[in-house]
């Protein structure tokens, strides 16, 4: 078997707006395998400043990895641990090794093109008027759920946006969905939380920086507003800690990002962990190319999970490659007759 790793940067059509920043360039990383005339590939799907793994050495382990590619998919997961992006893109990389073909992991009636995934339309931090200006797109194409990223502009005027979103659709209508990236304090949070619901929001994610347990199991206790954790879980390695911050947050949701938090089997652990406990959950990407996206879309609809899921960002970049995902009524759908064009893989 051998293997190699492939950079690749992905250019946003037009710069995307966090509580952390405007983002231009997604870089990400490919694990590409052959062995006996087959070949597999992983998205190794690294997010600058947010990813656990966003170390000096990371492009040094990834060689490692693709060296000691003979150890297996086990004993390398094992030697990953402190890298949760590229034991995913190893997950999907031996996976893709091993089935029918590359882009084909989970077959379901989703890659037939039978049934689709619903997801959430998400509306980037910018002006009011471009904010406007997504929303009234969303909404037209067909979307039920639609998650706002708040906390960069402000806070007014981020409820007069949401106002007008309920002003013409009921909550029956239209599930709201907030996420705040950590942009609220412990002493600023429950007040607009309180705010927050008056709009019949759906959750609200992260609304305070992770690593303030006893602060979020308060806000988790009293809030008006579910909420949802999501950079709560990056970087939490061990089963005992994640039972520790599922026990004492007592959160409503759970938000799980593969690249973020160890690929399937870190999810998997989450996932049981909040079953568990009667805790909610959906699948969320992490701004990965439709390589990477294609494997969480594909493995999301498995869990078979009715909930909106976050995996609309495929038509981000210019530079994508081509796949067979399509976005259609607010749904994410497999087009199974579409080509993929993928320049390390020859199928």
């Amino acid at each position: 078997m051998k293997a190699s790793c492939h950079k690749h940067i992905l250019n946003f059509k037009r710069p995307s707006g966090t509580s952390r920043g405007v983002l231009k360039q997604k870089e990400t990383w490919f694990i590409h395998l052959i062995s006996e005339g087959k070949e597999g590939i992983g998205e190794c799907g690294i997010l600058r400043s947010l990813s656990v793994d966003d170390v000096s050495d990371y492009e040094e382990k990834l060689r490692w990895t693709c060296e000691h590619v003979e150890l297996g998919e086990e004993k390398l997961l094992k030697e990953l641990t402190e890298f949760p992006s590229i034991q995913f893109g190893v997950e999907q990389a031996f996976r893709s090794l091993k089935a029918e073909s590359p882009f084909l992991l989970h077959p379901s009636k989703f890659t037939e093109s039978e049934e689709a995934i619903n997801i959430n339309g998400l509306i980037w931090m910018g002006d009011a008027d471009f904010m406007k200006a997504q929303i009234k797109d969303k909404l037209a194409a067909g979307f039920s759920c639609i998650k706002m990223k708040i906390g960069a502009i402000d806070f007014d005027t981020e409820l007069k946006l949401l106002q007008s979103i309920r002003n013409e659709y009921a909550v029956n209508d239209i599930e709201l969905r907030v996420d705040a990236n950590g942009a609220f304090t412990p002493e600023n949070a429950l007040e607009k939380l309180k705010r927050l619901s008056e709009f019949d929001l759906h959750s609200i994610e992260q609304p305070i920086k992770q690593g303030q347990l006893e602060e979020m199991a308060k806000l988790c206790e009293i809030t008006p507003l579910p909420i949802a954790l999501d950079e709560e879980l990056i970087g939490v390695f061990h089963h005992s800690d994640k039972k520790k911050i599922i026990e004492t947050i007592q959160p409503q949701y759970i938000i799980l990002k593969p690249s973020l938090v160890g690929g399937y089997a870190g999810s998997n652990e989450w996932i049981s962990l909040a079953e568990q406990h009667d805790i909610g959950w959906w699948i969320t990407s992490a701004l990965e190319s439709n390589i990477g996206l294609n494997a969480i879309a594909q493995w999301t609809y498995t869990l078979q999970n009715s909930m909106p899921q976050g995996l609309g960002t495929g038509g981000l970049y210019t530079n994508n490659f081509d796949a067979p995902l399509i976005i259609q009524n607010g749904a994410l759908h497999y087009h199974s007759e579409l080509p993929w064009n993928v320049p390390y893989i020859k199928n």
